[in-house]
């Protein structure tokens, strides 16, 4: 929606009598509590000095792209009726033919020459903000902003506008790497994200709407923002709209501490969160499209899921944190260091793993070949097992093992199982032969497969029974149940 401003004289009657109300104002007596308010209203942040050494540093990325050239529906070689399918859609006839008839061609007195493929025609496409990362001309932005992009133009605060070459793009960070042809530049000072607080204040510099070297602030509203892109985002409250994607954010000490990526809206317009990559998060993207063009990333071969509360409990983890597996790839880096369905990661390398996203991204920007340590906890305890890391989607096939079938009847779960089949592929676990309540209630069905009674491995249905027959009656018992090669914690409470 677009709202008029209103005439010159009338803006200049309003900002008139707005200024007699605001002098009548501060011509009257200040209590207590007003000098007190003029207080804290003169301590705010004067960003002035900020803007004016940044705002030349941050440019302005139009993009360009091709689209075919519809032929004329009443040229050579075209269907009239093309005309009116394009407001009634393709099922269109003249009268007197049906839906799926043609209308017949024109007459033509001589025969027409093949009509040539149709040409493409160079459009704009869309424009974002991005700014200066070195003096010789690379530029950062959002992958969004340029991607199917076939012309890209970075313009300065100057006016002078550039070509710019891509020199390597992320999808999963949202980061491109661009190069125009300028010498001597200057370049943003890159801070650290990693030292952000809560209601620290923010600017963001950017193209909303197309409206070039606009300013906006506000303070950082939340950090580790998870919005299930495995990326941990800054949370602020600085008005961002489209057209500000791939500009800085920036601290009051002129630094980068991200890059302005997303909004959270219902109108499309800003609603008052807007996500910004934290800096440290590119900069490792940085370094890898600098040398290669692309970013590669490690993987160990693990599906994982949250961490319930009760699951936590039941396990003896004490705290909801970490990354409950739930399938290992056979043969994979995990597999191979002894990484089991349903052990919960609680490190890696070092570093705790607080939320289970925090697991893909250290693994992620570990170089592949290298080793590392993978901190578990399983049957109560907590070990440390080894592995090398691989390079994200290259697969790795191991060995499937067999057991032989036997029986068990009923017990106080409501479970009726047996053993697993010889290529199940599976070491150790019993198959749901049929569920009810309790059990059912939790969801178990039969077919699923249970590998873990609280912390002790089933390894075949007599041993099952034996386990469930000493289970305490007054605590919830916890099973580790795989189905479809997915591995989750069921709570189960006994009646």
């Amino acid at each position: 929606m677009v709202f008029n401003l209103p005439s010159a004289p009338a803006a200049k009657r309003a900002f008139a009598g707005a200024a007699a109300s605001l002098l009548l104002i501060s011509a009257a007596p200040m209590g207590a509590a007003q000098a007190e308010s003029a207080v804290s209203v003169a301590g705010l942040p004067d960003f002035t000095q900020v803007v004016s050494e940044t705002e030349g540093s941050v440019v302005n990325i139009r993009t360009t792209e091709a689209v075919p050239v519809r032929r004329s529906a009443m040229g050579p070689g075209g269907d009239p009726s093309d005309l009116f399918r394009w407001f009634f859609g393709p099922d269109f006839a003249p009268p007197g033919f049906g839906p799926q008839q043609q209308a017949p061609q024109q007459k033509r007195p001589h025969a027409q020459p093949e009509q040539p493929a149709p040409k493409e025609r160079t459009v704009p496409r869309g424009i974002g903000s991005g700014f200066i990362l070195s003096d010789d001309g690379y530029v950062l932005t959002n992958n969004h902003v340029v991607d199917n992009a076939n012309g890209i133009f970075v313009t300065m605060t100057n006016g002078k506008e550039y070509k710019a070459k891509v020199i390597g793009t992320d999808a999963r960070t949202d980061i491109a790497l661009l190069k125009i042809d300028a010498k001597d530049l200057k370049p943003l000072p890159i801070g650290d994200s990693d030292k952000l607080k809560k209601g620290q204040w923010v600017l963001a510099i950017g193209s909303p709407f197309g409206l070039d070297s606009t300013v906006t602030a506000g303070i950082v509203s939340a950090i580790n923002r998870d919005t299930g892109d495995y990326l941990p985002f800054i949370q602020t409250d600085v008005a961002v709209n489209p057209g500000n994607s791939g500009g800085p954010l920036i601290n009051l000490q002129g630094q980068v501490v991200g890059i302005n990526s997303q909004i959270i809206s219902r109108s499309g317009g800003f609603m008052g969160i807007s996500l910004a990559i934290p800096i440290d998060e590119v900069m490792r993207v940085v370094d890898q499209l600098k040398a290669h063009g692309k970013v590669t990333r490690g993987r160990i071969g693990v599906q994982i899921t949250e961490v319930q509360d009760d699951v936590a409990k039941a396990l003896g983890l004490g705290t909801a944190q970490g990354a409950l597996v739930s399938s290992v790839e056979p043969g994979g880096p995990a597999d191979k260091a002894g990484v089991h369905a349903g052990d919960v990661i609680t490190a890696f390398d070092g570093q705790a793993i607080k939320h289970m996203t925090d697991l893909p991204r250290l693994v992620g920007a570990t170089q592949p070949g290298t080793n590392a340590t993978v901190q578990v906890w399983r049957k109560g305890k907590s070990l440390e097992l080894k592995t090398k890391i691989a390079e994200l989607d290259q697969k790795a096939a191991g060995d499937s093992g067999s057991q032989a079938p036997a029986e068990s009847g009923a017990d106080r779960l409501g479970l009726s199982v047996k053993a697993l089949p010889a290529d199940s592929g599976l070491d150790q676990g019993v198959v749901v032969s049929q569920s009810d309540s309790p059990a059912a209630d939790s969801g178990i069905e039969a077919g699923d497969i249970i590998l873990r009674v609280n912390n002790t491995d089933i390894t075949s249905p007599a041993q099952y029974e034996k386990v469930v027959k000493g289970l305490d009656k007054s605590s919830p018992v916890v099973l580790l149940v795989s189905r479809d090669q997915q591995s989750q914690w069921v709570i189960i409470k006994l009646q």
